[in-house]
């Protein structure tokens, strides 16, 4: 029995050890969010609780424009930010903004940062009449702006149905990173053949550290520091993936920036660590990993 209907059950300690890409064993991946919230719409979450206690009826003004500065403002910045230090994201795309924001997707794909598949707009998958369909637009719109095939989902909120699994895996994807329960790769099964298993955080998150607990401002700078003294022990014995959630509405604000800069720079000195997308993520895992996926083959065949 598993506990986990996915995934197996593995304690960190327990894991072969594996190879660091290029004798670095932290591996940053700084995502960031690129994300269309229609006027339309109820908010998915907003920065102002509803007036009066009632929710709030379309149009939101105060919300959207919350999240339409950070499309704004926000994005620029983050860009700058990653361009002056050499790195480059993952970004984690609602497709149809490369529609409705056109400079800010043509800037992502210019800057090569890697394409992930993040719904069509900003709606959970839960919320689709036709999944398959919802992924199936999503990948080949920004296909069409990148020009190369998208290789990862991360679905809008986090969210799945009970067969997403298998929506992404015949859609001809290599990864997803909606489950986040692990610090390195693993495979998770899907009845359609396994499928990879890529890290990402609620912990350093702009979202849950600002828009939900409403941290300080250095919230993140304390959180890295924190996180890189217990890691430290960590990386010699494995490597471990240190992923950055950023949303150019939250992070992307003036007073947040200043410190995002110094997390960058304070990352960037460290003699062990090296920034990754996810795809380069997954092309590591895979040329590492020598058991892994044929062991969950086995224990998949032995479950029947």
């Amino acid at each position: 029995m598993w506990p986990n209907p996915r995934i197996p059950y593995t304690m960190s300690s327990e894991r072969p050890r594996y190879e660091p890409l290029k004798g670095k064993p932290l591996m940053v991946n700084p995502v960031v969010a690129i994300e269309y919230w229609p006027f339309d719409r109820p908010m998915p979450r907003g920065i102002l609780p509803a007036p009066h206690g009632k929710p709030s009826e379309p149009p939101d003004v105060a919300n959207y424009s919350w999240v339409e500065y950070g499309m704004r403002c926000g994005l620029p910045r983050i860009f700058k930010a990653l361009e002056k230090r050499g790195l480059k994201a993952s970004a984690w795309m609602n497709a149809q903004c490369a529609d409705v924001y056109p400079q800010a997707a043509a800037q992502a794909a210019r800057a090569g940062w890697d394409f992930v598949g993040h719904s069509w707009y900003q709606r959970s998958l839960k919320e689709v009449e036709d999944e398959e369909a919802e992924v199936a637009r999503s990948l080949a719109r920004l296909e069409a702006l990148s020009g190369k095939r998208v290789r990862g989902w991360f679905g809008a909120g986090g969210g799945e149905t009970p067969r997403t699994p298998e929506v992404l895996k015949r859609a001809g994807l290599d990864y997803t990173h909606d489950w986040l329960l692990d610090d390195l790769p693993c495979w998770m099964t899907t009845a359609e053949g396994p499928l990879l298993c890529l890290p990402y955080t609620w912990e350093i998150n702009d979202v849950p550290m600002w828009a939900v607990q409403g941290q300080s401002s250095d919230e993140l700078v304390k959180r890295l520091e924190a996180t890189l003294a217990v890691l430290e022990p960590e990386l010699e014995e494995n490597p471990r993936v240190l992923s950055i959630g950023l949303h150019p509405h939250i992070a992307g604000v003036p007073h947040r920036m200043y410190y995002l800069e110094k997390a960058l720079d304070m990352l960037m000195r460290r003699s062990d660590t090296i920034f990754v997308t996810s795809d380069q993520i997954a092309d590591w895992f895979v040329s590492v990993d020598k058991t892994g996926r044929a062991e969950l083959e086995e224990k998949m065949r032995r479950r029947g």
